[in-house]
């Protein structure tokens, strides 16, 4: 294999922190006529920068083929718009947004998080590379520019619209390749007081609780705090404070201005980069262990889920999630395991999962065939999906998730 190098500081990337094995797109859904015709497979590994400890994936595809058509919508989970909700309750105030103020969101999606500005009052737009998810945005009456945001569009931005008060990027950052030049468009687009929220996965989380099936195609890269310090000082811009969240199984919010900004470090900074140095985030050979644990996952599922079948127990999974592709590929599980998987996005229903080619149905089919067993698969939002199917206790049917271990209930 040809060598790689860091895509944010070029330095030779010579650290693995886990080898996934072969695997489709996470969220490239098959038709039936689809699955006749074959499916790509690409490597899915994940190094580590020696020198800035940036986690970032191998580049097998390029974003323009990941988005289109995308079948992700984010409305679709109530626990997940109840933070969305609160968070602009929370920032509206804090930051002092009013009429004049303007906000842009960086991946819209289908307007689940811009659409609780409306009743503030306050000017908003998104951006979104995806048509048919910005279709669904802009039903709502929000404003949105279909684009992959950067340098140039961001230029764009400014010279169009003017500068952003307050831009926001919810599980998005990881998900660009050209890192220098998406940062670099934040801090053109930034008010001189403006101000920057991004939130993704934590990477600490993610090693500390095994959660492996986060990392897929889609995701260029796994955030530490200590890589990112140097990401943003890098291009003329801080970070001031994090919010730790119980969001994706484990997420931070930082907030970020320009450097000439004066407002103080807060001590949630410290904090977070404390507990990092005190995992070792700054050791290669932390990183390099972690592949073990994965593995163990790996044997301990497949040996509860073929002895429960072999026993002539039903298996049914909910939640056709990306997370949940990572984990069935990696695995090796298909059909022949789990029926069927359920899930509330009736864009998804009628086709079948990348990969392990399980049938997405609705969720009224669990009523009909009364599994005697369900897989969760976005572990992360497990008790809203418990809840959700609460009727199923009236046949003794018990749920397993396998992140950060297995367990039945």
């Amino acid at each position: 294999m040809k060598d790689v190098n860091c895509r944010f500081c070029g330095t030779k990337l010579e650290y693995t922190l886990v080898n996934l094995g072969l695997s489709p797109l996470s969220n490239e859904y098959r038709s039936q006529d689809e699955i006749a015709e074959g499916q790509y497979y690409y490597p899915l590994i994940v190094h580590v920068c020696g020198e800035c400890f940036l986690a970032q994936a191998m580049e097998f595809s390029k974003p323009d083929t990941i988005f289109t058509n995308y079948k992700y919508f984010s409305s679709y989970s109530k626990s997940w718009l109840k933070h969305c909700r609160e968070y602009v309750d929370m920032i509206v105030p804090y930051i002092k947004l009013n009429s004049k103020s303007c906000v842009t969101e960086i991946a819209c999606n289908d307007g689940y998080l811009l659409q609780y500005f409306k009743p503030y009052n306050i000017p908003a737009y998104g951006i979104e590379p995806s048509e048919n998810v910005a279709l669904e945005a802009k039903k709502q009456g929000i404003d949105v520019e279909v684009s992959f945001f950067g340098k140039s569009l961001a230029e764009k931005l400014v010279s169009q619209r003017g500068k952003s008060n307050l831009i926001i990027g919810n599980n998005v950052f990881a998900h660009v390749p050209d890192i220098n030049g998406f940062v670099e468009g934040l801090r053109i687009l930034l008010d001189k007081e403006g101000l920057i929220t991004l939130e993704f996965p934590h990477l600490l989380k993610l090693m500390q609780n095994n959660q492996f099936d986060t990392i897929y195609h889609e995701h260029y890269y796994y955030f530490s705090l200590l890589s990112l310090v140097k990401v943003f000082s890098t291009h003329g811009l801080k970070i001031v404070k994090v919010d730790e969240l119980d969001t994706h199984g484990g997420s931070v919010r930082i907030y970020i201005t320009h450097d000439s900004d004066c407002r103080e470090n807060d001590e949630s900074v410290e904090k977070v980069l404390n507990d990092e140095y005190a995992y070792k985030l700054n050791s290669n050979n932390t990183y390099e262990s972690f592949s073990k644990s994965v593995r163990n996952i790996k044997l301990s599922s497949i040996k509860l889920l073929t002895e429960l079948k072999n026993k002539g127990k039903s298996i049914a999974a909910y939640g056709a999630a990306a997370k949940g592709n990572t984990f069935l590929n990696y695995c090796g599980l298909g059909s022949d395991i789990i029926d069927y998987v359920s899930d509330a996005n009736p864009h998804k229903q009628g086709s079948y999962l990348p990969g392990s080619q399980i049938p997405i149905v609705d969720k009224s089919k669990i009523y009909d065939t009364k599994p005697d067993y369900i897989v969760i698969l976005p572990w992360n939002i497990s008790d809203e999906i418990e809840d959700d199917l609460r009727e199923v206790r009236r046949w003794d049917c018990k749920f397993i998730t396998f992140i950060p271990e297995t367990k039945v209930w």
